[in-house]
């Protein structure tokens, strides 16, 4: 089954990079020359999904008119011939059909899945976490879609994480399937070296069943008040299996500041305009750095 529409949630404070999010949203902070939340879009569009819903919150309304047609600018990139920005504007507008969500009050990852249910309707959607990442040879969350449509169930992104890693990231329980899915015996959040059931972390790319959205309904809120995905894929566990994929390729988190700069560094590296004169300036660095 193809996997048509997907969920972007994008309603965050964005708190971790103060202040340069207090007056724009985080998921529109540019990595080298495209804002984080493209390279989600790109890669849902990619994998084929042509819908797509992002969850914002007040103060956000700069993610709807990034996606949008700017009849002003076009023109004026026209009449300046300055045709390759004018085609990349009008791709932007056109990656794929959207819709605007708002979560008026911030009550968690679940709550803002939730709020695409009436849009989802009964049928299997991704979810793609704009603070992720990926440069993969398939579209992470293709590699998340064909497994899905071999299994008819709901399946996670799953990575390596080290030991600090264990610390920021939900760790699942795993038994073996095939080389890369593994069935989810169970999971938690964030536990430390101490506690991890294994290596295997949670990072950020989902495909569920439309009944997600009844099971985070019957998810009690965790101690600050908000609705956790993962406390909601706990209890599905116990309904029918959930699968984890080992996803191939790298992934940056974004939503980080270390993992932001990797990502701009990483990822301008590949792009052939800037790579020479970076990779000059780089070696450029190493007396200060040795």
């Amino acid at each position: 089954m193809k996997i048509r529409k997907a969920v972007i949630p994008a309603a965050g404070f964005g708190t971790r990079f103060l202040p340069a999010t207090k007056s724009q949203p985080k998921e529109m902070l540019p990595v080298i020359d495209k804002p984080l939340i493209q390279y989600c879009v790109e890669e849902a569009v990619q994998a084929g999904i042509e819908n797509i819903a992002v969850i914002t919150s007040r103060g956000k309304s700069s993610l709807e008119d990034y996606f949008d047609q700017i009849p002003e600018l076009e023109q004026f990139l026209e009449e300046k011939k300055k045709l390759d920005f004018l085609e990349e504007v009008r791709r932007i507008s056109k990656l794929a059909e959207f819709a605007f969500i708002r979560q008026k009050q911030a009550l968690g990852l679940g709550h803002a899945i939730l709020m695409a249910k009436s849009y989802i309707g009964q049928e299997p959607f991704a979810v793609l976490l704009p603070d992720d990442i990926f440069d993969c040879p398939k579209p992470c969350i293709q590699q998340l879609g064909d497994s899905f449509s071999e299994f008819k169930a709901t399946f996670i992104v799953l990575g390596r994480v080290d030991k600090e890693g264990t610390k920021k990231y939900g760790i699942v329980k795993p038994k073996q399937v095939s080389e890369r899915v593994f069935q989810i015996e169970d999971m938690i959040e964030k536990p430390g070296p101490e506690k991890a059931f294994s290596d295997l972390g949670i990072l950020g790319r989902y495909v569920f069943t439309p009944g997600i959205f009844e099971v985070i309904k019957k998810t009690a809120p965790d101690k600050k008040g908000e609705i956790q995905i993962t406390d909601a894929i706990k209890l599905l566990l116990a309904m029918q299996p959930v699968y984890g994929y080992l996803f191939e390729g790298k992934r940056y988190d974004a939503g980080d500041k270390f993992g932001f700069l990797q990502a701009t560094i990483e990822l301008a590296l590949k792009r052939p305009e800037f790579s020479q004169d970076l990779r000059k300036y780089l070696e450029s660095l190493r007396p200060f750095t040795e």
